[in-house]
């Protein structure tokens, strides 16, 4: 299995975008699996695996990779025997998002929140006290980018006022974000250029007039952040987020308050990078027509005002009673039974005979 491995590894790593999480996914595959020989790869393998791993989503993500060097192992013409690989199932769809007064309420606290530290020495000593330091600015930076673009956290973390290899810019004369980072190829998960709000670009381009030396519009002292999980995980701690939230949660808000403002399915589509299909699926019940046509057939149908029901209602009566031996109008037999008048033994006998009476 390892050679296995590697042969997938020398095959793939030019292509993805992410080298080194490809080859730390490979390197726990190899932990486990690399002395086993292919045959061993069974269902139960595949089981064990992902119980061991402990998280299902990663395991599912390694052992997709573990797939993927199987078949092209076999591709190769290096064996030709079938080997399954059994994946742990799909876990249930992230539908956390933020509401506006949360979202209003982390980023006034990212924006204002002051750093606290513990006095080592004068009469204030053992005191904690805050001081005129913002640690948590540079994120309420990022969760506006976040919010109002839908972008993944990794495009928001390299956005560049300028245009930079290995980084997504941002073109504040034109209004356009680019995300993909200059040199990198195009990969599933979607990320094509959108037209930024035109709130969000006064915003950037205020930030960039201020410090013209910066390298990216999310910083930490001064040095483009890798990541904001840290920083992230704070904020939402001390705001009192109920619930799973994380960087991630920003694209899964901006995609539901498209589908709430009553946005065009194709436009926030291309807006947010993702397929129309996955956008209706997941998305598309915060949408205010959703299902409309077919809730309102089945819950009105026809309208009638009160006046047409009475008036219909008198019609029907008539005609009932006309029916029943109105004025001008033809008795069955039936009818004449029912009345009081003496029948002639003519009349019985047509009755008898299923024939009408004139």
């Amino acid at each position: 299995m390892a050679d296995v491995l590697s042969l997938y590894v020398d095959d793939a790593l030019p292509r993805v975008a992410d080298g080194k999480k490809l080859l730390a996914r490979v390197d726990r595959l190899n932990r486990f699996l690399g002395n086993m020989m292919l045959s061993e790869i069974t269902g139960a393998t595949c089981r064990e695996y992902a119980e061991q791993r402990g998280s299902r989503g990663g395991a599912r993500r390694e052992l997709e990779d573990l797939r993927s060097a199987v078949n092209l192992h076999a591709k190769e013409g290096l064996h030709r025997e079938i080997i399954r690989v059994v994946l742990p199932a799909k876990g249930r769809a992230r539908e956390r998002w933020l509401t506006r007064s949360e979202a209003a309420d982390i980023l006034w606290l990212c924006w204002r929140y002051r750093e606290v530290q513990t006095v080592h020495r004068g009469p204030l000593k053992g005191v904690r006290a805050q001081t005129g330091k913002h640690p948590l600015r540079h994120l309420a930076r990022f969760i506006l980018l976040g919010l109002y673009t839908g972008t993944r956290a990794g495009a928001v973390a390299t956005a560049s006022p300028t245009p930079t290899d290995g980084r997504s810019w941002v073109d504040l004369d034109r209004g356009v974000f680019y995300r993909l980072a200059i040199g990198r190829k195009a990969t599933n998960k979607r990320q094509p250029p959108v037209r930024l709000p035109d709130r969000l670009l006064a915003h950037l381009r205020r930030w960039a007039r201020l410090e013209p030396n910066m390298q990216c519009f999310v910083e930490w002292n001064g040095q483009p952040v890798k990541s904001v999980k840290t920083a992230f995980g704070t904020a939402v701690r001390i705001t009192g987020l109920e619930g799973q939230v994380s960087p991630h949660t920003l694209r899964h808000t901006a995609a539901t308050w498209l589908m709430q403002a009553g946005a065009p399915i194709w436009e926030a589509a291309g807006f947010l990078g993702m397929s129309e299909e996955v956008l209706r699926r997941v998305y598309g019940h915060h949408h205010p027509d959703f299902q409309r046509v077919a809730a309102d057939a089945l819950g009105y149908g026809r309208r009638v005002s009160l006046a047409q029901s009475l008036a219909g209602e008198e019609s029907r009566k008539a005609k009932i009673k006309a029916a029943l031996g109105g004025p001008g109008r033809t008795r069955t037999c039936n009818q004449i039974v029912m009345s009081a008048a003496p029948l002639p033994e003519s009349s019985i006998n047509s009755m008898r005979n299923g024939v009408k009476l004139q």
